[in-house]
């Protein structure tokens, strides 16, 4: 589904995903009006703008995630600055591309957003690995109180915490698979397994998770 308030860049959007082999299941120009059509058309993956003319793109991920928790939101946006990137992470957008992105670059983003994957605009990743760190290491982490009430972390296998570790890293699954001379759907499978012991819904929140557990070193 492709979500941005201006027609033309909409339909091209559209057309080179479908041209591309995607099936585009909606477009909308509206944010209220994106979370609606998502809930009955069920897309996979969103690509979404971060500005449009009635809610904020974050107030759209809420949205989204709230009717579909497995969806996978790309933000495709004009605007590269730092807090609209953190925003839309934290929200639980899955990556975060700008416009300026050439076209082979943004189709395989989508490919890889669809396969579970973060991805960022160059230099992007590096800034939303650091703010996960900075919130790991900010006050309350080891202090007993709510970490103390947690439940017991699920047991992940070796192999599992190998590639938990790399993932925290930034690394992507094309990295990890040479890494562990491993094949790149392997590396998938391990990463889609370790998401449902921890119950959780894409590799962002699985970086967050292993960021704050030290598993970055």
């Amino acid at each position: 589904m492709v979500v941005d308030d201006h027609p033309m860049w909409r339909e091209g959007v559209a057309r080179d995903l479908t041209e591309a082999g995607f099936l585009v299941v909606a477009t909308s120009g509206e944010g209220r009006q994106a979370i609606r059509v998502a809930a009955a058309a069920r897309p996979d993956v969103v690509v979404l703008d971060l500005q449009l003319p009635d809610i904020s793109g974050v107030e759209v991920i809420l949205g989204l995630r709230g009717a579909l928790p497995a969806v996978r939101v790309l933000m495709l946006s004009a605007s590269g600055e730092q807090q609209s990137v953190l925003d839309a992470v934290k929200a639980g957008a899955t990556g975060y591309l700008v416009k300026s992105t050439a076209p082979a670059e943004f189709l395989e983003a989508v490919h890889r957003t669809a396969a579970g994957e973060a991805v960022f605009t160059s230099g992007l990743a590096g800034l939303v690995l650091g703010e996960y760190r900075r919130l790991a290491a900010g006050p309350g982490r080891g202090t007993g109180g709510a970490d103390a009430a947690e439940p017991a972390t699920p047991q992940l296998t070796e192999r599992e915490t190998e590639v938990l570790r790399l993932v925290a890293k930034g690394m992507s699954y094309k990295q990890i698979a040479q890494r562990l001379g491993l094949s790149h759907r392997t590396v998938q499978n391990h990463v889609q397994n370790t998401l449902g012991k921890l119950q959780l819904h894409n590799r962002v929140e699985l970086t967050r998770y292993a960021i704050e557990r030290g598993l970055d070193d």
